[in-house]
């Protein structure tokens, strides 16, 4: 095949090709020899022959249909042969005209030509447009199939376009499995008579043109610091691929495994790979918290292609230190006049734990006697001591612990030079004053200047004192940290200085913070929630909105605005933050309102905050239901059964929850039909008949669920639809019992009697048609019947051996569907000149008629509108002429009759009754026939 050959100039295509079952064509010699022994006037058979053989010889061509399977790698360019399906379905030329009989297709060579040797020539084709121009293109001469100039892509076709997608059009795409992608076409091969029907299946073989990627370039792993050798940790986000099989990630690895750490990859049974972290060493985070790595995936290509991440592993702290003092031994000195309140140390631990596991209170150990718990204060959460009261007499107690100087008080002195603003002892700074702003500088000196004096700052705030180099005695007082007016506005602290023999003087300062613009107006709710009910009133009141500032004077005082989506008809008082709507609201035509609302303060610059109203307007009963339709008409068929579905009454009403929900109620009529409220389906109670009556005319309501309610009506007309559920009924001869005197003198042609029949239904259910399917009587079939009107006449004229009694069982029968419905009744007829022996005609119409039933249905004959046009026969000819040689004897019968009639009437008129007596509750005049029942007899 040459679909190997290809795969030899290209590997990365193959074919394989499974023929399904061969149907010998027609052989043309057979057909031709056939037409030539087939004389004219056979031609209808041969036309009969077509007829039949035509179709299955059609769908033995579509039997005719083979696979075709063929693989190549993606991302080939435009222009490679896929394969010639002329040559891989093997196709050969028929067979010559001269052959004869038929040969086994499989017989025949292998193919060797090119498909313009076939008369007519081979077309191939797509079964449809479809996608197929997109992927591969389809020589229609050649049947060769080659790529188009769009780039196959296996990843962009099957992992994300594919899906499984069956045969049907041109071409499809299946992914049955990762492994596996198809295109899938349908080839038509013709012309007709050569037709064939080819699936061909090409497999995207996957290339290794996709590195593996990990979804994010960082990935943490946290391994707690006791966890034991060999401990597993999966390693969340694993690299993906989209390419499949071995081109696929096959593998990771570390860049730095330092030392304390291996990998290994696990496959599940969906043949994904994760990759496992393993502690190959004993942790401390104390000595180390954390290990960077590079972490690499690397697929089975060749050559392989890589992906890589930053591998963060934290190493997660656990209780295992224990706190630690700074100093293990402090000296107080604490001076007999120190007052109560004064830090006098402060002990500080430290835990090499991290969060909960580092946190560390104080308290006195059990050693400590309770007196110098009394005289001094320890705080358990920052470890300061303070003298929590006087020291008195109780000098075991004191000396123990401390060190008491008495003081001679001869204190230093503090001279103060202030940098901020200063007025009457106070010192004023703005609360967005930096870190490190400086406030004031103070001189320490001792009046004897003998002794060197210290200094420390005394009091709670964000504030330090520190001496300022390089001169002595010179300390800078300014501030620490952050200060904020809204948390606290003043400070009071204290300048104090020692001098060596404990002498010590304080200066108190004074603090007031000024307020700055920092805060913006804070609304109680980010989100109001607000309600309303439709149809209010103009300029309806909403909500007093209220934000507050945390600043003071103008910089807290709030203005409020409406946000630019807010709607024209909404208004907010600046002033009062009172919110309106001035005009009346539909819920029907917009349920919920959601804009902004701005809190601006009159700060230098201003500040603003946004809140978010969202309005809901609540329904109220304002509409009426309304019908779908304005009025609805149904058409069913009669005898339709009970409570059965006769059609849907379509309802809506434009309000919301209950004001919405309506009823249906049937308002006239309730006691045969019903309506369900929740479908809307009308249905009657009881089976309805059209004969009883052909329509109904309903008035229907809806009413809603509102307080007060709301209703609407339609008007509902049902038309009955007939069905053939009555039998004609025959009104004349009202009995079978029933007689007719026919004298033997009537002629023929004359009308002896009708049938009439009615029928209850209508349209094609009404037509009646009447026929004779019995006879008894010495020559019952001188009498016919109308199909169409039911007259019975006379067809031939009366013998002498006619006289008697004849039985006619006349059918009634109507033209219903799906099945015509009939009655019978018995015709009786009494051949004689008078009525002479009443009790003897009653006898005979007694007895049981022995009648066979003519098995032939009544019919209304309609002229035929064409003759089947015979080939070559005298038929037409001698039908004519017997039609011309019958008139000219039914002509000249018929003068001698009128001739006889006429002198038998003179006859009649000389008689004392022109009318023929008959023992029947009324008279008939044969000769004047009346649409009415008669009354003949009810013997």
């Amino acid at each position: 095949m040459r679909g190997q050959g290809n795969a030899r100039s290209s590997p990365a295509l193959a074919v394989s090709w499974r023929p399904s079952t061969w149907h010998p064509r027609l052989d043309m010699g057979h057909l031709h020899r056939f037409r030539s022994s087939t004389s004219h006037r056979n031609l209808p058979h041969v036309f009969l022959f077509f007829l039949f053989v035509g179709p299955f010889n059609c769908l033995a061509s579509y039997s005719r249909a083979t696979e075709l399977l063929y693989s190549l790698n993606e991302g080939l360019p435009a222009g490679v042969l896929i394969g010639s399906l002329a040559e891989d379905l093997r196709l050969v030329p028929p067979l010559v005209p001269q052959a004869t009989g038929r040969q086994n297709q499989q017989s025949l060579p292998e193919y060797t030509g090119s498909s313009a040797e076939w008369n007519p020539p081979l077309s191939f084709s797509l079964a449809s447009g479809g996608l197929s121009g997109q992927y591969v293109t389809l020589d229609n001469r050649s049947g060769e199939l080659h790529t188009s100039a769009l780039e196959i892509d296996r990843e962009a076709l099957c992992l994300e376009g594919g899906g499984g997608a069956a045969w049907g059009g041109s071409i499809s795409i299946s992914s049955p499995s990762s492994d596996s992608c198809l295109l899938l076409l349908d080839v038509l091969v013709l012309p007709q008579e050569y037709f064939r029907f080819v699936k061909v299946k090409i497999a995207i073989r996957d290339i290794n043109d996709n590195a593996p990627q990990f979804p994010v370039s960082q990935i943490s792993v946290w391994v707690p610091e006791n966890a034991p050798v060999n401990t597993r940790l999966a390693i969340e986000h694993p690299a993906v691929d989209p390419d499949v099989g071995t081109n696929g990630v096959q593998t990771y690895r570390l860049l730095d495994y330092h030392g304390m750490f291996t990998l290994d990859v696990e496959e599940n049974e969906n043949g994904e790979r994760t990759p496992y972290l393993i502690v190959m060493g004993a942790l401390d985070r104390e000595t180390q918290d954390q290990y960077v790595s590079i972490i690499i995936a690397e697929d089975g290509g060749s050559p392989p292609l890589l992906g890589s991440a930053t591998l963060t592993i934290g190493i997660s702290d656990i209780n295992d230190n224990c706190p630690l003092f700074i100093d293990s031994q402090i000296n107080i000195t604490v001076y007999g006049n120190a007052t109560v309140g004064t830090p006098i140390a402060a002990v500080q631990a430290v835990d090499r734990d991290l969060g909960t596991n580092a946190l560390i209170t104080y308290s006195y150990s059990q050693k400590v006697p309770q007196a110098s718990k009394d005289l001094f204060h320890l705080d358990e959460a920052t470890g300061v001591i303070k003298l929590f009261s006087k020291i008195g007499g109780n000098v075991l107690v004191i000396t123990a612990l401390v060190s008491i100087i008495k003081v001679i008080f001869r204190p230093p002195e503090i001279i103060p030079r202030y940098i901020a603003n200063e007025i009457d002892g106070i010192v004023y700074l703005k609360e967005l004053e930096p870190v490190n702003t400086p406030i004031a500088f103070f001189t320490i000196r001792d009046p004897e200047g003998k002794y060197k004096v210290n200094c420390y700052l005394d009091g709670e705030g964000p504030f330090k004192l520190s001496p300022y180099k390089p001169y002595n005695n010179e300390y800078l007082l300014e501030t620490s940290k952050p200060m904020d007016y809204e948390m606290q506005q003043f400070y009071e602290i204290a300048v104090v200085a020692w001098n060596s023999e404990g002498f010590h003087v304080k200066r108190i300062i004074k603090v007031q913070l000024l307020d700055d613009n920092d805060n913006a107006p804070v609304f109680l709710q980010p989100l109001i929630e607000l309600t309303i009910e439709e149809n209010n009133a103009p300029n309806a009141f909403l909500t007093k909105l209220y934000a507050t500032d945390a600043d003071s004077g103008e910089r807290g005082q709030v203005s409020y605005f409406l946000g630019p989506d807010a709607p024209s008809y909404f208004s907010l008082d600046s002033v009062t933050g009172i919110l309106t709507v001035s005009t009346q609201l539909d819920r029907e035509e917009k349920e919920k309102y959601r804009y902004t609302v701005r809190a601006v303060d009159c700060g230098k610059p201003p500040r603003e905050s946004v809140a978010t109203v969202t309005l809901t307007v609540l329904d109220k009963n304002d509409n009426s239901p309304r019908f779908i339709n304005k009025d609805f008409s149904f058409f069913v068929p009669e005898n339709f059964p009970g409570y059965g579905e006769i059609g849907v009454i379509s309802v809506t009403d434009a309000d919301a929850g209950r004001n919405g929900w309506v009823a249906l109620s049937v308002v006239n009529q309730s006691d045969i039909f019903v309506i369900d409220t929740g479908k809307g389906m009308l249905r009657a109670k009881v089976s309805l008949d059209r004969e009883q009556q052909s329509s109904y005319t309903l008035w229907v309501e809806a009413v809603d669920g509102g307080e007060p309610a709301l209703s609407s009506t339609t008007k509902i007309t049902i038309l009955l639809l007939d069905i053939n559920d009555n039998p004609p009924l025959v009104l004349f001869p009202q009995s079978n019992m029933s007689y007719l005197l026919v004298l033997p003198s009537t002629l023929p042609g004359s009308p002896v009697t009708e049938v009439y029949a009615v029928d209850k239904d209508t349209g094609m259910n009404a037509v009646i048609a009447y026929s004779i399917i019995g006879r008894r009587g010495p020559r019952p079939e001188s009498f016919r019947i109308d199909p169409k009107t039911g007259n019975i006449t006379l067809e031939e004229a009366l013998l002498q051996t006619d006289y008697g009694l004849h039985r006619l069982l006349v059918k009634v029968s109507d033209h219903g569907y799906p099945e015509p419905l009939h009655s019978t009744v018995m015709v009786n007829l009494f051949v004689n000149d008078t009525v002479s022996n009443e009790s003897y005609i009653e006898s005979l119409l007694r007895k049981e008629p022995e009648i066979n039933i003519e098995e032939k249905e009544p019919q209304i004959s309609i002229e035929p509108t064409h003759r089947k046009v015979e080939s070559v026969s005298c038929m037409p000819t001698l039908v004519a002429l017997s039609v011309i040689s019958l008139s000219s004897i039914t002509l000249v019968t018929g003068m001698g009759i009128y001739i006889c009639l006429r002198k038998g009437k003179k006859h009649h008129r000389e008689d004392e009754n022109v009318e023929v007596q008959i023992p029947l509750k009324g008279k008939i005049d044969l000769h004047i026939r009346e649409r009415k029942p008669m009354d003949i007899s009810n013997i």
